[in-house]
């Protein structure tokens, strides 16, 4: 019976150091042994089940696979003079895990030795370039169109030296030697985005919106333009129109009156005293009224048709 816990307790043991000095290592991850605080052996790069001496020798891991580096956005004056607000970004591994555990020890360590190199060297390029080379990359035509601004005369083109791409490769180029005893390496650097600084910026909206409202006037006035030919136009042919209808009226109205005074003159022609004696009242009718006196001969020939009127019919 002794026997029995005696061999369960050997393998109680023997269970607990088997599991306190096997470890493994998973592919995106890499180890560095220490006893005492000092490195043992090299650095398990491979995946796989490894072993250490229990309770003495500790295992650290790092990742393997590319790391996350994001610059703050800073205020950066350009060779030209401009102000503006530059973010950058880069991608990072550890090649060197020993060194890397010696000196800076963790990631979060190591993200500010990367801001204390990449700005900087970040900060000296862009001085030491113009705006636009930190803009574009090469001198390709840019087949922008803007409305508007089509008659403008071509602005003078600038030819691109350097380029926002080799401005890139230069900050790995000045970083990458001061990263090295750290045991750091950085595959990429790129320019998230550049922007005016607040103040340059409202002088560039205004300069804009100066720009916007001199072809929207532009547009007015072409407007305002076109209206008055339009309305001129249409006066001109309602002009013409209203002519053509007057002329065509007093053409038919002439014709009427033609006709009437044919058929009068042939109705008048059958009986000519009658013709006399209509016209004679037509005359009594508008010029004898009750507000009208007149001293005439009673030998005068408007008096005629009254000389035999008895008053009786």
């Amino acid at each position: 019976m002794k026997n029995k816990y005696i061999i369960l307790i050997v393998a109680v043991v023997v269970i607990l150091l088997g599991f306190s000095s096997a470890y493994i290592v998973d592919e995106t991850e890499q180890v560095v042994v220490t006893q005492f605080g000092k490195v043992v052996g090299k650095t398990k790069v491979d995946s796989g089940l490894y072993f250490k001496v229990p309770f003495i020798q500790h295992t650290t891991y790092f990742p393997k696979n590319l790391l996350a580096w994001d610059g703050d956005p800073g205020q950066i004056p350009t060779l030209d003079k401009t102000y503006i607000w530059v973010d950058t970004f880069a991608r990072w591994r550890i090649v060197d895990a020993i060194k890397f555990f010696q000196t800076v020890n963790n990631t979060t360590s190591a993200q500010g030795r990367l801001d204390d190199i990449i700005d900087p060297a970040v900060r000296n390029l862009i001085t030491e370039n113009k705006l636009i080379e930190t803009v574009r990359k090469s001198n390709r035509e840019l087949d922008t169109y803007e409305t508007g601004l089509e008659d403008v005369k071509e602005r003078p083109s600038y030819k691109i030296k350097t380029g926002r791409e080799k401005i890139t490769h230069m900050i790995m180029k000045q970083s990458q030697p001061k990263l090295k005893k750290f045991g750091i390496e950085i595959v990429d650097v790129k320019i998230k985005r550049i922007n005016y600084v607040e103040q340059v910026r409202n002088s560039v909206y205004g300069r804009m919106i100066a720009e916007r409202k001199q072809i929207a006037e532009k547009f007015r006035s072409e407007g305002k333009g076109e209206a008055r030919k339009i309305l001129g136009e249409k006066e001109r042919d309602l002009k013409k129109i209203t002519s053509q209808a007057y002329r065509k009226a007093q053409v038919i109205k002439g014709k009427a009156d033609a006709e009437a005074t044919k058929l009068y003159a042939k109705a008048y022609g059958v009986d000519p005293e009658f013709y006399s004696f209509t016209q004679t009242l037509e005359l009594y009718n508008s010029t004898l009224d009750k507000e009208i006196s007149l001293v005439l001969s009673t030998d005068s020939e408007i008096f005629k048709y009254l000389k035999g009127y008895s008053g009786k019919p």
